[in-house]
């Protein structure tokens, strides 16, 4: 096995390090039992999480012991936002929310063997302590002029926005999470964010403070950004979330298949399993022949297998190449095929209208006459038919589940109607 803090390097996972050296000298001694924390602020996780999840598994399989929080407590409370306070959620939503983030995670580490994982839910913890105990045995240890220089916290009290004592109190909650783990499981690492880095180190410095002879590290990792300006794990349409029901499966495979050719070298080292031999071959074929997208289609299978299942992506694959052509679009299922469609210019009409009429409704052309001209050279198609009557109509049996019309001008240009009958 690698060195991990050189497999963690190769891969461009280490930003921050409180000592390099000696997290290296701790991984080589290990194992070491080593935590990142999750706030249920959300229903799901997203693809910023998946980056935590995934570096903790390279952490585990390198023979270390992971611990995945979910944050029931600081999920009350929020870390603070860049420019503005965080909406409260009430506390039987966020509990909802740990369960639904602790199953999101649970099948992509190992639970059984030596180093099995734990989850863990810093609410255990909390949910009985006084105020009075808190600030005795905990806030004690802070410095106010300490915290106020950590970044997050600075940039609020700069803005017009200002930061609550709430928000102020989470480095905190999240510093004695690593002291109560420590002292629960012999906890020694904490992975995050290289933007909680002022949140990891709220952890170690209350650790070395209340237990000076302790050994304690943090590891930030850096935060991905895109080639082209725009903030990863963002679309259109939002964030890329790991829930099915609300970035499907195949909203989430295409994610990975339209990447840049600029970004998906640094995306298969952060995010894929495979070897360094393949991924530098995946690089290879990228320089050589980009238009193929060798990488993306590798790495899009990988990752929508790892979250969504083989089953799942098998299903995408079939729909992504039936739209185009290369499969039946009938012996796709409903739900795949309306997630497949929901990514592509659509409209409902009432009932089946001319071709010429749906090709410019929908947008695939600017006109009618456009339409035609379309249909005459050969490059219209319903349903992966090709159109050879500049006057067809679909009919009622053309449709797909009895409600989708797929269009297609040419070889890449796709659109969709669904017929709703009403």
């Amino acid at each position: 096995m690698t060195d991990i803090v050189d497999e963690l390097k190769w891969r461009g996972l280490i930003a921050l390090s409180t000592d390099e050296d000696a997290l290296r000298k701790a991984f080589a001694d290990g194992p070491v039992t080593f935590y990142c924390g999750f706030d249920p602020t959300a229903p799901s996780l997203h693809l910023g999480n998946l980056v935590q999840i995934l570096t903790m598994r390279r952490i585990q399989e390198a023979g270390n012991r992971p611990l995945a929080l979910v944050g029931g407590a600081t999920g009350l409370i929020g870390d603070p936002k860049p420019t503005a306070e965080r909406t409260l959620n009430a506390p039987e939503v966020v509990a909802g929310w740990v369960e639904r983030l602790r199953a999101q995670i649970e099948p992509l580490l190992h639970f059984d063997g030596p180093n099995a994982a734990v989850m863990v839910n810093n609410l255990d913890w909390t949910q009985g302590l006084s105020a009075i105990e808190f600030l005795r045995d905990i806030g004690k240890h802070f410095r106010v002029n300490k915290m106020i220089a950590k970044e997050a916290v600075s940039r609020r009290l700069n803005s017009d926005a200002g930061i609550s004592y709430t928000e102020f109190s989470y480095q905190i909650l999240q510093g004695m999470d690593f002291l109560e783990l420590y002292r629960r499981h012999g906890c020694t690492l904490q992975t995050g964010g290289s933007d909680q880095w002022g949140n990891l180190t709220s952890g170690t410095d209350l650790i070395h403070r209340v237990e000076p002879d302790a050994v304690v590290h943090a590891l930030g990792t850096p935060l991905i950004t895109k080639a082209d300006g725009t903030k990863f794990g963002k679309t259109e349409s939002g964030t890329v979330w790991l829930d099915p029901e609300m970035t499907t499966p195949y909203a989430f495979y295409q994610f990975w298949v339209n990447a840049d050719d600029r970004d998906v070298s640094k995306f298969l080292r952060i995010f894929s399993f495979r070897s360094r031999e393949e991924i530098e071959e995946l690089e290879r074929q990228t320089q050589e022949r980009p238009q193929a997208r060798a990488a993306q289609r590798a790495l899009a299978e990988e990752l929508t297998t790892l979250v969504h299942g083989a089953e799942q992506t098998a299903a995408v694959i079939a729909a992504s190449r039936a739209l185009f052509g290369q499969g039946e679009l009938a012996e796709l299922d409903e739900r795949t095929l309306a997630a497949a469609l929901s990514e592509v210019p659509h409209v409902q009409v009432t009932e089946p209208a001319p071709v010429v009429d749906l090709f410019a409704e929908v947008g695939l052309v600017a006109s009618k006459s456009a339409a035609r001209r379309t249909v005459k050279e050969g490059g219209a198609y319903v349903n992966n038919v090709k159109v050879t009557a500049e006057d067809a109509v679909p009919s009622a049996e053309d449709l797909i589940h009895g409600r989708w019309l797929v269009l297609r001008r040419g070889k890449k240009n796709l659109a969709a109607v669904e017929v709703t009958g009403a």
